[in-house]
């Protein structure tokens, strides 16, 4: 039978994220926004709590639970602060195309290395000009006998000046466009890294997103990544099991958003009574609540999928686009309940609102959704 109740497990699992995001995201959540300041101290508490890399297997030291039980616990981060989020799930990202595409020893060394202590490591796979048309990149890697030299850089890296080490892809064959695309692992400390400027970004900005060149980087054919060509299938595979991920993150934006404008709506008074009053309140409250419940589902089936072994490559699409936009738009419209007050930084809706905006862009554009969804059901 169906059944969308949570064990009694899962429950314990939310009950702790619930009560670490209140206790310890939520009170310093207004600093790390204005400062930008990385979060570094917040996430070795959630690392210590067994919060981080949830679903590395236990033989590598993980939590080894199901990507449902990441979304549950990333959708509490997010409720709290996704841009904090960012600091405690971003492994999620860089060690799944180890988990897909590695072999025995590099999970043991790489995974073990997130596991063994608090370490951050990161996914370089944006380029200055190529975002979403991903085979475009130039950063190149080239075979000089038992080692590879990478050149170029990488944008968009979610906390890359506090990484132990970074998830690459490059071109190893450019005639061969993605087929040409291989996946490296690259120690932060290499000779020939530089870490560029931090992005004094809109939203989430205690993500610690940067620009990091490679030059002339060194690295030994061990930390390459399955074979040379193989690095565009692996990332592809990689986001259908991150995309619910952000899914479930864009569904806690929407749930805080919703929670906010539900409380205000009730303490604000207008014409003598509360605003929750008011049908024109309550139609936009409502619209909040189904959106937030409608793309809860779609993030608990398309992560479901993945922990069932079935390709979720649609699913994952419907989700990350169907809550990006929800959030983007449940943000706002706790803004317009909030009316002139959620304009000012003294209430929490305006940060909502600016974190909400990158759901829609990273890890795929809500429009590259969108033509994801077209080719399954035109290919079907």
């Amino acid at each position: 039978m169906v059944s969308f109740a949570l064990s009694e497990e899962q429950r314990m699992l939310v009950d702790m994220t619930r009560d670490f995001v209140a206790n310890e995201v939520i009170p310093v959540a207004g600093h790390h926004d204005h400062t930008g300041d990385y979060p570094t101290a917040v996430a070795a508490q959630a690392f210590e709590l067994g919060l981080m890399n949830i679903t590395i297997p236990d033989q590598y030291g993980g939590g080894d639970l199901g990507h449902f039980e990441e979304a549950l616990v990333t959708e509490e981060f997010a409720f709290g602060c996704s841009g904090m989020a960012i600091s405690m799930t971003v492994n999620n990202l860089a060690s799944v195309p180890i988990l897909i595409g590695g072999d025995e020893e590099q999970k043991k060394k790489w995974l073990g290395r997130l596991t063994s202590e608090h370490c951050t490591a990161s996914y370089c796979l944006s380029e200055p000009d190529a975002g979403s048309d991903a085979a475009s990149l130039r950063t190149s890697a080239v075979r000089k006998g038992d080692h590879y030299l990478i050149n170029g850089s990488k944008a968009w890296v979610s906390g890359g000046a506090h990484a132990g080490f970074f998830t690459l892809f490059a071109t190893t064959d450019p005639e061969s466009g993605h087929e040409g695309i291989t996946c490296f692992v690259i120690p932060a400390d290499a000779d020939g890294i530089e870490i560029g400027k931090k992005e004094n970004m809109m939203g989430q900005r205690a993500s610690n997103t940067v620009f990091i060149s490679f030059q002339d980087v060194e690295i030994p054919v061990a930390n390459r990544i399955g074979a040379e060509g193989k690095g565009f299938h692996i990332a592809m595979k990689t986001f259908d099991r991150t995309r619910p991920g952000v899914a479930a993150a864009a569904v806690g934006i929407a749930r805080r958003s919703l929670e906010e404008a539900t409380r205000y709506s009730l303490d604000r008074k207008a014409f003598g009574r509360p605003i929750a009053k008011q049908q024109a309140i309550q139609f936009i409250l409502a619209d909040m609540a189904k959106d937030t419940e409608a793309a809860r589902l779609l993030t608990w089936q398309s992560a479901w999928m993945i922990d069932q072994g079935q390709r979720n490559t649609k699913q994952c699409s419907m989700a990350k686009c169907f809550a990006g936009d929800i959030a983007m738009k449940a943000a706002t419209d706790a803004v317009q309940v909030f009316g002139g007050y959620g304009y000012s930084k003294e209430y929490p809706v305006e940060k909502l609102m600016r974190d909400a905006k990158v759901m829609q862009i990273y890890e795929g554009t809500n429009q590259i959704q969108r033509l994801i969804i077209a080719r399954h059901l035109l290919e079907a």
